[in-house]
C-alpha cells in the first residue's frame, strides 16, 4: 500500500480514495488517523478480491442502483455493500487479519 496525499484528485466532499494499490488522502494528517487509513484498506482488500477493475464497475453499478432507490446520493453512497463493510468495521484495527473472502457481501441487504 501507497499512501499518498493528493489534494485535487480526491472528489469534493470526500477526505480519501483507495484506488489499488494506492491510499489517496486529501490532507496530511490523515495520514496518521488509523481509523481512516484502515477503512480504505478494507476498500483495497475487496478491489483485489475481485481483481480490481470488477471492484470499481460493481461499485458504479450498485450506486446507481442506491440512489434509484434512496433518491439521496449521500445515502445511495453509505448503502453501498463495499462502503457498510468498511464503515462497520474501520475501527477494528485487527479486522483485515481475520476478514473472510468476499465479505462484503454479507453487507447487500435491500431495506
Amino acid at each position: 500500500m501507497f499512501l499518498i496525499v493528493a489534494k485535487y484528485l480526491i472528489p469534493k466532499g470526500y477526505r480519501g480514495m483507495a484506488v489499488f494499490p494506492f491510499v489517496l488522502v486529501k490532507y496530511d494528517f490523515d495520514k496518521a488517523n488509523g481509523v481512516f487509513v484502515n477503512h480504505e484498506k478494507i476498500h483495497l482488500r475487496q478491489q483485489l478480491e475481485m481483481l480490481i477493475l470488477p471492484f470499481f464497475i460493481w461499485y458504479v453499478f450498485e450506486f446507481l442502483i442506491r440512489f434509484i432507490q434512496y433518491k439521496n446520493k449521500d445515502l445511495a453512497y453509505r448503502n453501498i455493500s463495499f462502503e457498510r463493510e468498511a464503515y462497520t468495521n474501520e475501527t477494528n484495527l485487527n479486522y483485515l487479519k481475520n476478514r473472510s473472502f468476499f465479505q462484503f457481501l454479507n453487507y447487500i441487504k435491500l431495506k
